[in-house]
C-alpha cells in the first residue's frame, strides 16, 4: 500500500504488520477469535487497521497527547490465534524494533564457521560453563539444527520445499569435519552426548513444516554418526526416527535424497551398511539372550532404512545398485541356513524364533552370494526330484505298476535334429524332472557328460533356434542385439523350447550366449520395460523419442508431424499399426507426448510379442520358477544366464593347473602365455570357446574358471586338442613362438563340438 513496513508477524492463519510512519498496526487473514483486533470476527482478506489511538515515535512529546489515550508501539507478536503488542506512553517514547536489521544477539544459536572457531580455540580438556551450555544448546535442539548449514547464494533456504531442502550439504560436511576432531576429543562427547540424550530420543513422528526435516540430511554428515562406538546410542536410534516419521514427511525426505549429489547419498548408505556389518560381527561372536529381541530390532532398523535408500535409488538411479552390496555377508552368516528360514516365512509367516532374515532385503547381497542362493534353490529342488524319483523306484520294486525313474533330467540328442529332438524329449518331461541335473548324450558319441558336454549342448541348440532360418528374432544390426519376431511362422513352441533351454542353463550353472537386451531380463521379473531399454535396443529410435521429450517449444504437431502410430514393417510391405485406440486420430502434443513414448515402449516390448514372450516366459519359469528369483536384479539374473565380460586374462594365467611335466615356468608354457597375450581379444574370446564352450565367463568372474594344460606326445606337427567337459587343454612340447602361434589359431578356427578328439 506505498508504506514502509519494519515489523511483521504470522500467528496460526492471520497476519500483522507495523508501519512506522503512522504508527499503526494492519492485520489480515482468519479473525474468528479477534485476533485481528478490528472489533469484530470477521475475516479479512487485505490488511486493515487495529482498533487503537497509535502514535508515530518522535523525540519529544507529542502537544495535547493524553498518556492514557495513546500508545506508541515498540514491538508486536502473534502466535496461534492470539495477537498483542508491547507500547510505550507519549511521555517515554521507546523507539520501535525494525526486523529488517536483525539483533544477532537473539538470534537462535546455529554451527557456523565463527561458532565452530571459537569453540576450536579453547585448549584441549574442560571446556568453560557457558561454552558447554552453548554446544549442548545448540545440539540438543532441531530448532538450531534446522538453522544451520543453509544456502545461502541466492538465498536458495527460502525456496525450501517438498523438492528442495535449502540446505548446503557440503557446507554441513566441511563444518562437521572442523568440530569433530580427535584433537578435541572433550567437544566430540559433548556433541555426542547432547544428540544422544536431548536431540534424537526428541524427534517426533509428525513436524510442522518441511524445514523441520533439514537435520535428517545433515545429521549423517557427523563425523560421530559413523564412529563404531556410536552406533548403537546415535546411528541405530536416529535409523528409528526416520522409520518413525509419518508418510508425508517421510516422502519429502525421500524427494531431498534422490536429489543429493551421489557421494553424499552414499554416504549415508555406507552408514547403515557399516551399522549391519557391525551388528552381524556382533552376532557372530555371540549374543546373551537377553538381549536378542533388542539387537533383532537393531538389525531390523538399519535394514529398513537401507530399504527405503534402495527404494528411492531404483525410481532415480542415484548411485550404482551394486554399491548396496554387503560383501561381508557371506562370512558373517550361513546364507543357506538363511534362504531355508525365508521360504520358510514366506510359506508360514514370521516366525518367532528367527531373528532377521536377510533374504529379505535381497539387494544387499553381491554376485557371490546370489549365485549361493540359486545354489541352494536349485539344489533343494534337484534334491526333492531326486528324492521322489528314488521313492517311485523303491516302490517299483514291490508295486511293478510303478516304471523306474531316473534321478537326472537325460536329453539324447541326435547333432543333425538338436532342435526336434530336444523339443520331443522336453515335451513329455513332467514340470518336476526340469529340477533335475541335466546329463546330455549326443547320439553316436562316447563323451561323457561330466559337465562339457552339456555346455556344448546349450551352445548348439542356441545357434540353431536363434539361426534366421526359423525367423523367431529380429536382428538389429545397430545394437547388435535380438528381439522376439511378431512376423514368424514358428509355434509358441519353439518360443516355450528357449524358455526352458534358458531356464537350464542357469539351474545347471552353464552360460549361453543370448543377445537378448536388459528388457527381457526385466520383464522375466515382472519389471517394466522403459524409454532407455527401447535406446539400447533401438539407439536410433531412442535418441529421436529423447529429442521429442527435450523439445522445448510448444509447436510440437508441426515439427514432429507424429500421433499415436507407429509404423512396422511386414515382409516387405509397411503397415500402420495405432499404438491407442483411434490412434490415428491422435496428434502427439507438448501435453501428451510422454504418453506417446511409453505407448510406443509398451508396444515394442510387450504388446507386439505378448503371445511368444508368454510362451518363452511359461518356459523359463517352469524351470526357474521360485521364490529365489525374487531376488535378483535384472542385470544380474542377464549375468546368470549369459555370464559377463568382465576379463581379466592375467588372473586367467594365475588361476590354470598344469599336468605332467608342465609347470608355470616350463619353456612350453611361458611360450604359450606370450603368444596368448598377444593374440587379440576376439581371438582370446574365441580361445575361451574353444576351450570352455563360451566366450563369456561366469557371474563370479575368471576366478571360478579354472584351466587345466597338460602334456601331449606325437611332436610339434599336431595341433592343441580341447577337452571341453573338463576345461583341459592337450599342449604339445612346442620349442618355438612361430610354430604355436600357427597351431594354436589353426586349432581355434576350427573348432566345432566335441568331433574334433
Amino acid at each position: 500500500m506505498g508504506s514502509v513496513v519494519t515489523q511483521i508477524t504470522c500467528g496460526r492463519q492471520h497476519t500483522t504488520a507495523f508501519v512506522p510512519s503512522s504508527g499503526r498496526i494492519y492485520s489480515f487473514g482468519l479473525g474468528g477469535n479477534g485476533q485481528l483486533g478490528t472489533g469484530t470476527t470477521s475475516n479479512r482478506k487485505s490488511p486493515f487497521t487495529v482498533k487503537g489511538n497509535w502514535l508515530p515515535y518522535t523525540n519529544q512529546c507529542p502537544l495535547g497527547a493524553d498518556s492514557e489515550e495513546f500508545y506508541c508501539v515498540k514491538k508486536i507478536f502473534s502466535g496461534g490465534d492470539q495477537s498483542f503488542a508491547h507500547y510505550s506512553n507519549p511521555q517515554n517514547m521507546v523507539p520501535p524494533d525494525d526486523f529488517r536489521y536483525p539483533d544477532f544477539l537473539k538470534q537462535i544459536w546455529t554451527v557456523n564457521e565463527a561458532f565452530i572457531q571459537k569453540l576450536l580455540s579453547f585448549p584441549s580438556g574442560r571446556l568453560p560453563a557457558e561454552i558447554a551450555n552453548e554446544i549442548d544448546g545448540t545440539f540438543s535442539s532441531a530448532g538450531c539444527l534446522n538453522g544451520s548449514f543453509l544456502a545461502l547464494s541466492n538465498d536458495d533456504h527460502y525456496k525450501t520445499s517438498a523438492r528442495f531442502s535449502g540446505v548446503d550439504m557440503n557446507a554441513a560436511r566441511l563444518l562437521f569435519h572442523k568440530l569433530i576432531q580427535p584433537d578435541h576429543a572433550h567437544i566430540s562427547q559433548q556433541v555426542a552426548a547432547s544428540l544422544e540424550k536431548n536431540l534424537i530420543p526428541k524427534l517426533t513422528s509428525s513436524l510442522p513444516d518441511v524445514e523441520a526435516l533439514r537435520l535428517y540430511l545433515t545429521l549423517p554428515e557427523c563425523p560421530l554418526m559413523s564412529d563404531a562406538n556410536n552406533f548403537t546410542t546415535l546411528a541405530i536410534p536416529f535409523g528409528a526416527a526416520i522409520l518413525n516419521l509419518e508418510k508425508a514427511p517421510q516422502k519429502v525426505l525421500e524427494n531431498w535424497w534422490s536429489v543429493l549429489e551421489p557421494p553424499l547419498f552414499l554416504k549415508i548408505v555406507e552408514l547403515y551398511k557399516d551399522v549391519v556389518v557391525h551388528l552381524l560381527k556382533l552376532y557372530k561372536i555371540g549374543i546373551p539372550a537377553s538381549e536378542r529381541r533388542i539387537f533383532t530390532n537393531f538389525l531390523h532398523t538399519a535394514f529398513r532404512v537401507l530399504e527405503i535408500l534402495h527404494k528411492v535409488n531404483e525410481r532415480g538411479q542415484v548411485i550404482q545398485y551394486d554399491r548396496f552390496y554387503i560383501h561381508e555377508i557371506p562370512d558373517l552368516i550361513d546364507i543357506r541356513n538363511d534362504y531355508f528360514n525365508w521360504v520358510q516365512q514366506q510359506v508360514f509367516g514370521m516366525l518367532t524364533d528367527i531373528p532377521v532374515t536377510i533374504c529379505t532385503y535381497p539387494f544387499v547381497f553381491d554376485a557371490q552370494a546370489k549365485t549361493t542362493l540359486l545354489q541352494t534353490d536349485a539344489v533343494i529342488q534337484m534334491q526333492m526330484a531326486v528324492d521322489q524319483a528314488h521313492r517311485q523306484n523303491l516302490s517299483s520294486l514291490f508295486l511293478p505298476v510303478f516304471e523306474s525313474v531316473n534321478p537326472c533330467l537325460i536329453l539324447m540328442v541326435r547333432r543333425d535334429n538338436i532342435v526336434g529332438d530336444a523339443v520331443e524329449v522336453l515335451r513329455k518331461t513332467k514340470n518336476v524332472d526340469y529340477k533335475k541335473p541335466l546329463k546330455v548324450i549326443f547320439v553316436g558319441e562316447e563323451a561323457v557328460d561330466a559337465g562339457g558336454v552339456r555346455k556344448e549342448f546349450f551352445l548348439l541348440i542356441m545357434r540353431e533356434l536363434l539361426d534366421p532360418k526359423y525367423g523367431m528374432f529380429r536382428y538389429y544390426e545397430e545394437s547388435r542385439l535380438i528381439w522376439f519376431s511378431d512376423k514368424t511362422f514358428e509355434d509358441s513352441d519353439l518360443f516355450h523350447l528357449i524358455g526352458v533351454v534358458c531356464g537350464l542353463a542357469i539351474y545347471n550353472f552353464t552360460i549361453v550366449d543370448l543377445h537378448f537386451p536388459l528388457a527381457l531380463y526385466k520383464k522375466l521379473l515382472n519389471k517394466k520395460p522403459s524409454l532407455d531399454d527401447l535406446k539400447e535396443l533401438m539407439p536410433d529410435v531412442g535418441r529421436s523419442m529423447q529429442q521429442l521429450l527435450d523439445y522445448p517449444e510448444d509447436d510440437i504437431e508441426e515439427i514432429f508431424c507424429l500421433n499415436f502410430t507407429i509404423t512396422v514393417e511386414n515382409f516387405g510391405t509397411t503397415e500402420i499399426k495405432e499404438l491407442v485406440p483411434n490412434g490415428a486420430d491422435i496428434p502427439v502434443v507438448k501435453q501428451n507426448r510422454q504418453d506417446f513414448v511409453d505407448a510406443y515402449v509398451d508396444y515394442i516390448f510387450n504388446k507386439s510379442v505378448a503371445s511368444l514372450f508368454s510362451a518363452f516366459h511359461a518356459g523359463f519359469h517352469k524351470v526357474c520358477g521360485g521364490k529365489v528369483l525374487q531376488l535378483f536384479q535384472p542385470s544380474e539374473l542377464q549375468a546368470m544366464v549369459i555370464g559377463n565380460t568382465n576379463y581379466d586374462w592375467k588372473e586367467l594365467e594365475k588361476n590354470t593347473e598344469y599336468k605332467g611335466e608342465y609347470w608355470a615356468d616350463h619353456p612350453t608354457i611361458k611360450i604359450f602365455w606370450e603368444v596368448f597375450h598377444e593374440l587379440t581379444l576376439e581371438k582370446k574370446k574365441q580361445f575361451l570357446l574353444f576351450l570352455t564352450g563360451s566366450d563369456r565367463i561366469p557371474i563370479l568372474g575368471m576366478k571360478c574358471l579354472k584351466l587345466v594344460i597338460q602334456p601331449t606326445g606325437g611332436g610339434e606337427g599336431y595341433l592343441p586338442v580341447a577337452h571341453t567337459c573338463f576345461n583341459l587343454l592337450d599342449l604339445p612340447k612346442y620349442t618355438d613362438k612361430k610354430t604355436l602361434k600357427s597351431k594354436l589359431i589353426q586349432a581355434i578356427d576350427h573348432y566345432e563340438g566335441f568331433s574334433l578328439v
